[in-house]
């Protein structure tokens, strides 16, 4: 079959356009016929080679897809601990997800890793509840943009971040109550002119790094900061006295790297309560450019320079 695969490490350029081995499917698994695959930063990650797959797990680029079952035909979509950048995938049965009737390949590809993300991290792992305040780092990205739908759909107010005013703009079109620069110079006197000084209860982030201190002392008492991503840096210096004080809580979480069980109960839990709204519209994946396969490190490229809005898809043909 064709794939993308990675003969040595390095940028978007290293990627190739190649043949691997058909999948072999392993007893509670079916194979997948791929029409889309979702982009995601870790791959940009396990191309430099700073971010291995899990033991099993397929070589093979591609956290997300979706396309039919050989053996029935069903439309599914589902996540994967990699494997999606190719024409085929083995998958477990436990995984797949139908597509709604109105739904394209590439909609449906653009929601496991992102939308799962942003469901696992804020309801599972923060508790949001509705009338809450939410901070969203790099709200513009595939797993912001998701998380902005589920936040407001709960009932809560969003406040995000984004390095780009075309983003900022963007975002608050989408339902952002105030977008800010994340620069640690002006966040937090940013966000106290917004909100006051009653803080934020629930901050999702990806960057880490130097925004993480700021981002500490704009929580409220009780607040929950769910650190998913370094982009920003693997190294903060904070006041540890500001997480006693406030009592808070900070929460490390990845979803690559959990069990498979976990990954089931998780993706059951999603298909009834988040699917509803792919189906009557309320929701919508955010679909920044597709490009062909072969084209994977044209895609990998334009998500390294920051450029989309939304995710990034490939099509299988």
């Amino acid at each position: 079959m064709k794939a993308i695969l990675v003969p040595t490490r390095g940028g978007p350029e290293a990627v190739v356009y190649g043949e691997a081995p058909d999948p072999v499917a392993q007893p509670g698994e079916v194979l997948v016929r791929v029409r889309a695959a979702g982009l995601n930063r870790a791959d940009l990650l396990q191309v430099a080679g700073h971010y291995a797959p899990p033991r099993g797990a397929s070589e093979i680029l591609g956290l997300e897809a979706a396309g039919e079952v050989e053996s029935s035909g069903e439309r599914v979509f589902f996540l994967l601990p990699g494997g999606g950048y190719a024409e085929r995938v083995s998958v477990p049965l436990g995984m797949l997800i139908p597509i709604p009737e109105k739904m394209s390949f590439v909609q449906a590809a653009a929601i496991p890793e992102a939308w799962f993300t942003a469901f696992l991290n804020l309801f599972h792992e923060a508790h949001l509840h509705r009338g809450e305040t939410v901070l969203l780092h790099a709200a513009a990205s595939g797993v912001g943009t998701a998380a902005l739908q589920l936040s407001l759909r709960t009932g809560a107010r969003v406040l995000a971040t984004s390095r780009s005013a075309e983003k900022r703009a963007r975002l608050l079109e989408m339902g952002a109550r105030h977008c800010f620069e994340p620069d640690p110079a002006t966040l937090l006197s940013n966000l106290d002119a917004a909100i006051g000084k009653e803080g934020i209860e629930v901050a999702l982030d990806p960057i880490g790094g130097p925004l993480f201190p700021q981002t500490l002392e704009a929580m409220a008492q009780e607040g929950r900061v769910v650190l998913i991503a370094t982009m920003g840096g693997g190294t903060a210096s904070v006041d540890l006295r500001t997480i006693l004080r406030k009592r808070l809580r900070i929460i490390g979480s990845t979803l690559r790297s959990r069990r498979l069980e976990e990954k089931v109960y998780l993706t059951g839990t999603f298909r009834r309560e988040v699917l509803p709204g792919f189906i009557d519209g309320t929701l919508a994946p955010v679909i920044d450019r597709t490009f062909p396969l072969e084209r994977a490190g044209e895609a990998l490229a334009r998500m390294a320079s920051n450029e989309n809005v939304g995710k990034i898809v490939l099509e299988v043909p």
